[in-house]
């Protein structure tokens, strides 16, 4: 039997109902001399699994169930990164002359050669899944492994290099600068395809750290060994790319990298930080998203709330939480739903995020004069409808701010406070009159980032503990809903993908400005605010949980009392 009639009869048995499809990408991809199972695969037209395991019996090769891999002896050590990498070849075990190979693709000749003209050892070849030899060789090898290789060849790694090493920047060579641009890419391509917000590039006293930021939560990576030795070249790579002083190792310094994938443009804000055992460097990753009131996952009362606050025509809007709970991507969903051709839309921002079409925004230059107040200032003159602060950081912008929301102007900005009724006496302790408060504020949001269950493993909690929910004070209505963490493969064991807000609005109502004109207190003020249907973000949260959209865990850590 030809390979396209195997392939779609094994596809067929691993569950595609599209045979016509999968006959239309395999034959495509005969035409372009491509990989047949790899074309296949990148469809999603079958499950990647169960394909596996049946492409094996129609072969008569050994399947490999998806077992946790044994990283007791490093890979490096065992089976050349290079064949590894590029063939996408996992090494199952190594016994003297003989090897186990692990592989998705029994067709690969090109594969089977490559092995064999460098390898003096009888190979036997078992079919995995392609998940599991991915997840392997990344645990295996590390992020940038096969770029790696080509650069720590040649290179004497000792114990003496241990303190100096990151004192010598060696970029003459143009092979070694194509390859830590290489190995740097790398990087980013993985960051990217796990969905990081952030990379982190630490320098330890024996080796270099580098973690990714996913959906909130650090995730160290693993990385080739020895790369420690080849720290002052990355770093200075990425100095170079940020436009970045490469000889100053002693001060901070800030920069942007604009990196484009598959079409893509990325912007990428590049801070470097000096410490004993090198510069460690931490790059933001900015990518271009469609801002709409739908990532913020609100249930319906709150979107009824929050769109009745969007149409008023002045006042303003403060968004509060802690940094990194996702205050700006909540304000960029609100411009981004009010930009019309019939509103001007000005913003000062510290810095610029994001960039929206259609909305002037200004970005803040202390160094030439450029602060927030001064900004805002200017743009109250450039005919605004609607203003958005990146953040009241002091008395005069905030004064400002309350001055424009008085001549007309919806305001929107930022607090850093625990929760939404602490931003009327955060504004009283920064010496705005209660009055100012009471006439030009129309709300306070308080905003959290919860990580959401995975769809594909997420299930209702198996034991639940009703003396500790009565103790948290989670709700009796909603216990039945209550899921838990499990991990596969789409979340990468942890239970989570993706991230969702949970919010509590404080409307100043004619009560409460009444209250703020009269200096209440923070207590008698969340009292009415409760009172006139405040839900706070701990229940707020409980509500998601009972949903099953996110566990009590995450809402715990995430909120304060």
């Amino acid at each position: 039997m030809s390979l396209i009639p195997l392939l779609v009869q094994v596809a067929a048995k691993s569950g595609c109902l599209d045979k016509a499809g999968c006959e239309a990408v395999l034959a495509d991809a005969g035409s372009k001399q491509a990989s047949l199972v790899e074309s296949l695969l990148d469809e999603d037209l079958v499950n990647e699994h169960d394909f596996a395991r049946n492409l094996a019996e129609a072969t008569g090769l050994t399947w490999q169930e998806d077992t946790e891999l044994d990283l007791s002896h490093p890979l490096h050590n065992r089976f050349p990164a290079r064949l590894a990498l590029r063939y996408r070849l996992l090494p199952a075990k190594i016994d003297g002359k003989d090897i186990s190979l692990m592989t998705y693709d029994p067709f690969d000749i090109v594969a089977r050669q490559a092995v064999g003209r460098e390898l003096q050892k009888n190979v036997t070849w078992v079919v995995s899944s392609r998940y599991r030899i991915m997840e392997g060789l990344r645990q295996g090898y590390g992020v940038g492994a096969e770029h790696f290789d080509e650069l720590i060849e040649g290179r004497d790694i000792g114990p003496e290099d241990d303190d100096l090493a990151q004192e010598v920047t060696q970029l003459g060579e143009e092979d070694e600068e194509a390859s830590v641009m290489n190995f740097v890419n790398q990087v980013f391509r993985e960051a990217l395809r796990e969905r990081a917000t952030d990379i982190h590039i630490e320098p330890l006293e024996k080796n270099l750290r580098i973690r990714y930021r996913v959906d909130g939560a650090l995730q160290t990576v693993t990385v080739p060994p020895n790369i420690r030795a080849l720290q002052a070249s990355l770093i200075s790579r990425l100095k170079i790319m940020a436009q970045l002083d490469i000889a100053e190792r002693r001060l901070p310094q800030d920069g942007r990298i604009n990196l484009e994938l598959d079409g893509e443009p990325i912007d990428v804000r590049v801070a470097t930080i000096p410490s004993v055992h090198g510069e460690s460097v931490s790059l933001r990753l900015l990518t271009s998203k469609s801002f709409d009131m739908s990532m913020l996952g609100l249930d319906e009362q709150s979107e009824t709330i929050i769109n009745g606050l969007l149409r008023q025509p002045n006042g303003i809007i403060l968004v509060t939480g802690p940094t990194g709970s996702g205050k700006s991507t909540t304000l960029y969903a609100f411009l981004r739903k009010l930009n019309t051709e019939a509103t001007r839309i000005v913003t000062v921002e510290d810095p610029v995020e994001n960039k929206l079409d259609g909305i002037i925004q200004i970005p803040v230059k202390p160094e030439i004069g450029l602060t927030f107040a001064s900004g805002l200032r200017s743009i109250l003159r450039g005919d605004p409808n609607i203003i958005m602060v990146g953040e009241m950081r002091d008395l005069e912008t905030t004064d400002i701010a309350i001055r424009g929301a008085l001549t007309g102007h919806l305001v929107f900005s930022t607090l850093h406070t625990n929760d939404a009724v602490a931003g009327i006496t955060r504004l009283l302790d920064m010496g705005i009159e209660p009055f100012l408060i009471a006439s030009s504020i129309r709300a306070f949001l308080a905003q959290r980032l919860v990580r959401t269950l995975c769809k594909s493993c997420a299930r209702p909690a198996t034991e639940i503990d009703h003396e500790y929910l009565d103790r948290i004070g989670f709700p009796e209505a909603g216990r039945d809903g209550i899921h838990e963490a499990v991990g596969c493969q789409s979340c990468r064991k942890t239970g989570y993908r993706g991230r969702m807000a949970i919010i509590e609005i404080c409307k100043i109502e004619h009560n409460i400005a009444d209250k703020i004109t009269a200096n209440g207190s923070y207590a008698e003020l969340k009292r009415m605010a409760i009172g006139n249907g405040m839900i706070p973000l701990r229940d707020y949260g409980w509500s998601k949980v009972s949903a099953g959209l996110t566990t009590i865990e995450e809402v715990l850590t995430n909120v304060d009392n």
